[in-house]
């Protein structure tokens, strides 16, 4: 427990000069590097982990980067709707997995969880770096709020096959931390309480699948964690896993409400 805490400080101070301090340039490329970092991980869970396939892999996420921010640009809510329907559909697998994953979703999968994530976390940080923190805050508050009372109160299950720790307690404890966060610093976004709330509880609701979802294709590898570079909290993709889900939905949310 305390390395992880130690390892939460460290990020949480990156994570505030990456959006209030250093230029924005550095972020955009700190944003990217990370996940290329996501994309190697995830790499390691294609059928074939030859070098070439994962260079290979982490090549095309990089160009694919790089379009988002040229000529994907005026395409972003597009490749954000594209995001949400992977997310429902992945919902959906969800409650029938363990199921063969063949390579070719393995390698689209992963481009559906990076490419658009990115997408999302520039149009949020070039929006208002104060959005792009909200909505990070929501998906760390739910996990918090998720691992106390699942740790206390946790009975039934949510998903053994997939995630044998989390239960449906734990679950319903993250989303009433969210629905407080939301009460007490709401105030400052330009959304009514009565749109916010809903919407910021169906984000942190995604962000639950995004969790199980790389899961799923973790225990597909044999792997328990994507990595080792968070000690305590194991690689990128265990970082952003919920993230990748939740980004999306909350950027295209703002564009929808005529606020982006």
């Amino acid at each position: 427990m305390k390395q992880r805490i130690i390892t939460a400080v460290f990020a949480l101070v990156g994570v505030f000069a990456l959006l209030f301090l250093l230029p924005p340039i550095v972020t955009r490329l700190a944003l990217a590097a990370l996940l290329l970092l996501g994309a190697w991980e995830w790499s390691g869970f294609l059928s074939s982990r030859s070098p070439q396939g994962r260079w290979t892999f982490v090549a095309l996420v990089a160009l694919l980067l790089l379009a988002v921010g040229t000529v994907l640009a005026p395409y972003q809510p597009t490749l954000l709707l594209i995001a949400l329907v992977w997310w429902m559909l992945a919902l959906v697998w969800t409650f029938f997995f363990p199921t063969p994953i063949p390579v070719w979703l393995r390698w689209l999968a992963g481009l559906l969880v990076l490419v658009p994530l990115y997408a999302a976390l520039m149009q949020l940080f070039i929006l208002d770096p104060k959005l792009l923190l909200f909505a990070l805050l929501v998906v760390w508050v739910a996990d918090i709020g998720a691992y106390f009372a699942g740790r206390f109160l946790g009975r039934v299950k949510l998903a053994p096959k997939i995630s044998p720790g989390k239960t449906w307690e734990g679950a319903i404890g993250g989303l009433l931390a969210v629905l407080l966060l939301t009460l007490l610093s709401g105030s400052w976004l330009p959304i009514a309480l009565p749109i916010l709330l809903p919407f910021v509880l169906a984000v942190a609701c995604l962000s639950i699948v995004g969790d199980l979802t790389v899961s799923m294709f973790k225990r597909s590898a044999g792997l328990k964690d994507s990595g080792t570079l968070f000690p305590g909290h194991g690689g990128v993709l265990d970082r952003i896993d919920s993230v990748s889900a939740a980004a999306p939905l909350f950027a295209l949310g703002l564009t929808w409400m005529g606020l982006s």
